[in-house]
């Protein structure tokens, strides 16, 4: 079908202009969201930020040589992409299967799947883009007694530009 510049949605009240494109500055994240010992969460696109309704996007900062405890997201599908830094994926039921991902590289983390995420480098924070397949984050922290041990580490982030908890 030719495209006759219409389309079947109804326009809004304000033309789009404040209901339509929204740019999140990466310094305006949002931390208040489920975390992991390990790792540090900020929201960029959910429900309260945007009205997201069906996606999930952020981004993770581990710290050198930091591993995170182990986690699944519910029924929720996983992406991530290795900005820089070097990442460790471990997962299974005893998180017995491993597999690294380096810049440019995407992961694929199916429903339920227990995980744990490390950062395979001693010297450079692994800083990543994380999208997830509703709006919700979905965290359900583990009892799995991980092959490598997860570390309290100082994160470094916009927020705690010199490392902090």
């Amino acid at each position: 079908m030719p495209h006759d510049g219409h389309h079947s949605h109804d326009v809004p009240p304000d033309g789009w202009k404040t209901s339509g494109v929204k740019v999140i500055p990466g310094d305006s994240l949002d931390t208040n969201t489920a975390q992991t010992p390990g790792m540090n969460r900020a929201a960029a696109i959910n429900a309260a930020r945007v009205g997201a309704q069906k996606i999930w996007a952020g981004t993770v900062h581990i710290h050198p040589d930091a591993k995170t405890g182990a986690h699944h997201h519910g029924a929720l599908e996983s992406v991530i992409y290795i900005v820089s830094g070097r990442a460790r994926m471990r997962w299974g039921e005893r998180l017995e299967f491993t597999a690294e991902a380096g810049p440019g590289d995407f992961i694929f983390i199916p429903p339920y799947v227990p995980h744990q995420e490390i950062n395979a480098s001693t010297e450079e924070t692994l800083s990543c883009v994380l999208v997830r397949s509703d709006n919700e984050a979905v965290v359900v922290n583990l009892d799995i007694e991980p092959v490598e041990k997860p570390e309290q580490v100082l994160w470094i982030d916009p927020i705690h530009k010199h490392g902090g908890v």
